[in-house]
């Protein structure tokens, strides 16, 4: 954000970021794909990462995938619900992080794509 788009930033606005990871780049890319097709998300990324954690008594070390869904408060529920729905872990990590600030248009935007049609 650049210092002149901070004055047409919302101060306080509606979007979160939901997170969550997995596996694979495939299911990464499948539960993308259904967030935004259901319009509970108005987009996602994806990125590789690597995780250390402790699972069954152990520490891991795996590659993931990072999943970033953007969306609006009101749809975060349905969003959460649908991954852990469709996640292919055991306990998915569905983390939601509130988006204090955003340029008004792109805020505007994720509203208008996450609106069910």
């Amino acid at each position: 954000m650049t210092l002149s788009s901070l004055s047409e930033a919302e101060p306080m606005t509606d979007l979160v970021a939901v997170v969550t990871t997995t596996g694979s780049r495939a299911d990464a890319l499948r539960l993308a794909h259904l967030a935004v097709e259901k319009r509970l998300a108005a987009c996602a990324q994806v990125s590789p990462i690597e995780s250390v954690y402790v699972w069954q008594g152990a520490v891991q070390h795996e590659p993931e995938y990072r999943l970033v869904l953007k969306t609006t408060a009101a749809r975060r529920a349905a969003l959460e619900a649908t991954l852990a729905q469709a996640h292919p872990y055991e306990v998915p990590a569905i983390l939601t992080v509130p988006l204090a600030h955003a340029n008004r248009a792109y805020a505007d935007w994720v509203r208008a794509e996450t609106t069910p049609a």
